[in-house]
């Protein structure tokens, strides 16, 4: 294994607990966090050990880097199990979390995924369709919100560039065009005049993880905040 030398101690990785439909997705996990121990760069996610979480947290342990995990106590017992991966910080809430793991980490890397258990909807809605009324259960439900954890603490992270909370570069690991339509709904933003072009830049994409971290790597913010991070708290 050759080692590169990083701007980066600890990357943030917002992933799901599922491991998601195609082959593809779980052996970007994996790629990804090859790329983490070649480049000596220690990890920070969701603390949870299945689906996607699951594989790029044990890879990286495993290639001998420190993982932290950041969960909220009531998410333990669903997204933990069998043994714990690395170092599990608990906390109170999903607000918690995602401040830990922002304070922690010098870059962050979105998979596709999402955390089922966090957003799971435990009544029947009603749903028109055509001439006709269509019943979901909370079962089926959870299936159509694929994306909303993994999205929320994304654009979070984003949102507090732009405010500039902080000025680390922000990627998403675009896997067979992934996040194809949510980088066509922010440049249609753009177009309309309620994204700034510099604000666009903050988002860093790419299809593959090694590009991915190249492009990290060289970012340089070009989107002034509205206020230092200096007077900002997380």
């Amino acid at each position: 294994m050759v080692n590169l030398s990083s701007r980066f101690r600890r990357v943030c990785v917002f992933c799901g607990s599922s491991a998601g439909n195609k082959p593809s997705y779980q052996l970007a996990a994996i790629q990804l966090a090859k790329e983490l121990v070649e480049r000596n760069i220690d990890l920070v996610y969701g603390g949870g050990s299945i689906g996607l979480m699951g594989l790029v947290s044990q890879a990286v342990f495993d290639g001998g880097r420190h993982v932290l995990g950041v969960i909220p106590k009531t998410l333990m017992p669903r997204e933990i199990t069998g043994e714990t991966i690395g170092e599990v910080r608990a906390v109170l809430s999903m607000h918690q979390r995602k401040a830990e793991m922002a304070r922690q980490s010098d870059a962050f890397i979105a998979l596709p995924g999402t955390y089922y258990s966090a957003i799971r909807i435990r009544f029947l809605i009603i749903v028109p369709k055509a001439s006709h009324m269509v019943c979901i259960s909370y079962e089926e439900l959870d299936s159509l919100l694929g994306g909303y954890g993994t999205l929320e603490e994304l654009l979070e992270v984003i949102t507090w560039a732009q405010l500039g909370i902080h000025d680390k570069p922000v990627g998403l690991l675009n896997v067979d065009g992934y996040y194809d339509s949510l980088l066509s709904f922010i440049d249609k933003a753009v177009d309309e005049g309620f994204i700034s072009p510099s604000a666009r830049r903050i988002i860093v994409s790419a299809p593959t993880a090694h590009e991915l971290m190249c492009k990290l790597e060289e970012y340089a913010p070009e989107h002034h905040g509205v206020a230092s991070k200096l007077s900002w708290e997380i």
